[in-house]
């Protein structure tokens, strides 16, 4: 686990006295007895750990382990683990032994800290998170209202482009991305205007079933292997056609005035760096260049 203002571990009698019993003049300080052998423990400190992170710095975590405190333990008379002590103004107030639930953490808290107020979703969170589960109608409806306004934020009109592709309506797409003259999203608007084309490139080709049967007859069709590719890229088939690309590049580079290469880097931008086919793909196309 890693340490952090609100979260921290406490090693020896002087560090107990000045990150628990000092601290806790000032807020109240949860102590967390443990051991590396303790299975509860290691199920029980994340939770710990969630609930502190979440009052914002009004409650502290000290995390003290057990096999190497001994002083400590015998001075608190630490029988079993997980056990949990909560200091405030100088002195143990409350606790509890063995895993506890985090709604039952929080009830034992609220007395002593005020429990801290939920976050609001945004309207642009609202949406992406709907968009995300495949819901484009829902965020649609919602980016609509939120842009109906003054407020023409460059991450609302991408994702809202986005929504227009979902349901087809390129050209209203392509208009959105115009208005977004923000540098902040070039990438993602970068990646929609990849998408839109895929899309358009499909419409005026053969359909995959015919491609498949013109490849089982000429596995060594380029042009069917290329148009095969696009048409998965419009269906977000995004693996087979990155490896269809990638074959067709090797085999013939020069096909289409390098039509592979060009369209692998647009499926790059689309994806986004960080995206494991993008990675995957990069240094295979890189080994295939040098």
């Amino acid at each position: 686990m890693t340490d952090t203002a609100f979260v921290f571990d406490v090693v020896g009698v002087e560090q107990f006295e000045q990150l628990v019993v000092q601290n806790s003049m000032h807020k109240p300080v949860l102590v967390d007895f443990w051991a590396q052998w303790c299975a509860p423990c290691k199920v029980l400190m994340p939770l710990l750990e969630k609930v502190t992170t979440s009052y914002q710095g009004e409650l502290l975590l000290a995390k003290v382990d057990c096999d190497i405190d001994q002083d400590i333990v015998a001075r608190l008379g630490i029988k079993s683990l997980p056990t949990v002590v909560l200091f405030q103004d100088g002195k143990p107030v409350d606790g509890f032994t063995g895993a506890q639930s985090e709604t039952d953490i929080r009830a034992m808290l609220a007395k002593y800290v005020t429990e801290p107020a939920p976050q609001t979703e945004s309207p642009l969170e609202a949406a992406q998170q709907v968009f995300d589960q495949g819901e484009f109608a829902q965020a649609e409806a919602v980016l609509k209202e939120l842009l109906s306004g003054n407020d023409q934020q460059p991450a609302a009109l991408v994702l809202f482009a986005r929504c227009l592709v979902e349901r087809g309506a390129l050209a209203d797409a392509e208009a959105v991305l115009n208005s977004v003259t923000d540098d902040t999203e070039k990438h993602a608007v970068a990646a929609v205007r990849a998408q839109l084309t895929f899309l358009r490139q499909a419409a005026e080709l053969p359909d995959i079933a015919d491609l498949k049967t013109r490849l089982g007859q000429d596995a060594n069709d380029d042009e069917a292997i290329f148009q095969l590719s696009i048409q998965q890229l419009a269906r977000q088939q995004y693996e087979p056609a990155l490896d269809n690309l990638l074959k067709l590049f090797i085999r013939n580079r020069g096909f289409a005035e390098g039509a592979a290469h060009t369209t692998l880097l647009q499926v790059f931008a689309l994806l986004g760096t960080e995206h494991p086919l993008v990675t995957l793909y990069r240094r295979r196309l890189y080994q295939a260049l040098y």
